[in-house]
Parts: C-alpha cells; structure tokens; sequence
C-alpha cells in the first residue's frame, strides 16, 4: 500500500510540473496577456483566470495552484535558459559542438584560397618572372653578344679606316653601357653597329636611269627664291645580282632621310649637259655609270663630277 499510494503522488507531482512549464511557454508566447494583465498591479488573479478558460477550450482541466506556480515560475525566470558567461572554455566548446559545420567552412575557404594563389601565380606572379628573367638575360647575354658580333663582323670586312675608327667608337660606347646595364642604349648602339656592318658589306653601282618613258635628270631652283638652278642626275643603286636596293638619302630640299631606289644627285651643268646629249643619240644613256660602292669600305668612288646633294623627289 505506501508503494501505491506514493506512485500517483509523484505522477502527480510530475505531470503539474509539466503542465506549469506549459503555462509558462504559453504565457511567453501570448506576451500581449503580461503586458495587459501583469503590468498591472492586482491583475494576475484575472491572468490566472485568462490561462484556466485557454485550456478549458483545449478540454484541459489545469487548477488554480498549478496556474499560479506557472505565473510565478515566468516572473522568477525559473524555466527560462541562462547561457554561462563567455570564457575560453565555452568558445572552445561551442567550436568543438560545431565543428563539422566549421570544418566545411574551413574547407570551402581553403579551396578558394588555393583557387586564388593558383589563379595569382599563374597570371600575375609566374608572367611577372618570366618577363623579368627574359629583360635579365636579353641585358646580361643577348644584346652584348650582339653588340660584339656587329663589332666584330664590321673588322672582319672593314677596308677603311673611317669604317674601322667608327665601329671602335661604337663598341666602346657599347661596353660603357653593357657595365651600367643601360638596355635602351645597348639596343641604340647594337643597332647603329648593324647598320654600319650593312653599310661596310653592302656593294653596288650608281647606274643613271635611261629606260623609254623615265627621266634621267632634272633641274631644281634652291629653296628660298634663288633664281640659280641645281643640276641632278636620277641615278639607282644595282647590286652586282642585278637587283635594285632601297639606301637611306638625305632629301637636302627638306632634311628628311628616306629609304629610296631611286634619287637625284647633284651635278655641275656641264655633266647634266654631257649626260642630255648621251641620251639625245639613241634614248640611251651610254656613259651611265656614276659611281662605285665597293664591298669594304664607306664611300662611293664617284666617276663623275658630284656636288655632293641629293633630291629623293622631283
């Protein structure tokens, strides 16, 4: 018998703990009934009353006591969850609670991180070395050696002393600049050493120009408004193959250097005299060789008188 008689005492006891922690919930959930009814001092008999007519329309019996100890319960806070203050130990422990959820995290901002150094290396980095490799080696490598082969192929060929004395001038000017690693000056100079080069081997005749339908001289008034005339010859440089080359000429009517076939050079009268009256015989010039270029040296032979101008248009 005190077996039996304890049992509904402790159900009991159970089932209005359970139902004052629902009264508390409900209570909380309905917050417009605690501002009406318990902000207003004498009112929680009518609250209790409120609560009693919510379950009854449930079919739920709850007795006053029960009510009251739920009331009393949401004003001391008794089943409202207080978190402990922060300390390491709870960040640890939430951490570890949630670690999958930050381990996919971690993950995920990983991957993107090494998406971005990957992307960065491969795009900016590894280019960013290659070019400053590629600048390092035309520098120290590339331009000198071929700044010294140009020096070295205008010796080889060189048969004057005007070529000879130039290609040592530039080569020293060369090695100033291959010491304090100036790149823009190395190319100027590696280039103006080529050119020599091309202009020491290269090799043609200065042919007057006779062909039916083209003009083999011309007469010029001088800038300015002199009545004087300037006497040309049309002349083409032919290479021993027979082909036609392109040479830089100074226009001494307008200063400006072309790369031309064709050009006029300035002669005394009397040789474009001379030269009018060769054509005149057949349409021929017979006599149409005006000058030299050996292979070796600078200067044009000239075998006719020049007055050392040229026109590039007429």
């Amino acid at each position: 018998m005190p077996e039996t008689a304890l049992a509904p005492s402790r159900s009991q006891t159970l089932d209005d703990l359970m139902i004052a922690m629902d009264v508390v919930d409900t209570v909380r959930h309905r917050e417009d009934l605690v501002r009406r009814e318990l902000n207003e001092e004498g009112r929680e008999s009518d609250l209790i009353a409120r609560l009693r007519q919510i379950y009854r329309d449930q079919g739920i019996e709850v007795s006053d006591h029960v009510l009251a100890e739920g009331v009393k319960a949401l004003d001391d806070s008794r089943f409202v969850y207080t978190p402990p203050p922060a300390s390491w130990k709870r960040t640890f422990l939430t951490w570890w609670v949630e670690r999958e959820a930050h381990g996919k995290r971690l993950g995920i901002a990983l991957a993107v991180l090494v998406v971005v150094l990957t992307g960065y290396y491969v795009l900016v980095s590894r280019p960013t070395k290659l070019r400053e490799e590629r600048a390092r080696i035309e520098i120290t490598e590339i331009l000198p050696k071929q700044l010294r082969q140009a020096h070295a192929d205008v010796l080889a060929v060189a048969r004057d002393n005007v070529a000879k004395d130039n290609a040592v001038a530039l080569l020293a000017d060369g090695e100033r600049a291959i010491r304090s690693g100036d790149r823009a000056a190395m190319a100027k100079i590696g280039a103006d050493l080529a050119t020599l080069r091309d202009e020491v081997t290269r090799e043609y005749a200065l042919t007057i120009v006779s062909r039916p339908g083209e003009t083999s001289g011309v007469w010029r008034r001088p800038p300015r408004g002199s009545q004087a005339r300037n006497w040309y010859l049309i002349v083409e440089a032919i290479a021993p193959d027979g082909q036609k080359l392109g040479l830089p000429i100074r226009n001494e009517e307008t200063g400006v250097v072309e790369t031309v076939s064709k050009f006029g050079v300035r002669v005394p009268q009397a040789t474009y005299e001379a030269v009018a009256l060769d054509k005149r015989d057949d349409g021929i010039v017979q006599n149409n060789r005006f000058g030299v270029k050996r292979r070796g040296v600078l200067t044009v032979d000239y075998q006719m008188p020049f007055d050392g101008g040229f026109i590039t248009r007429w």
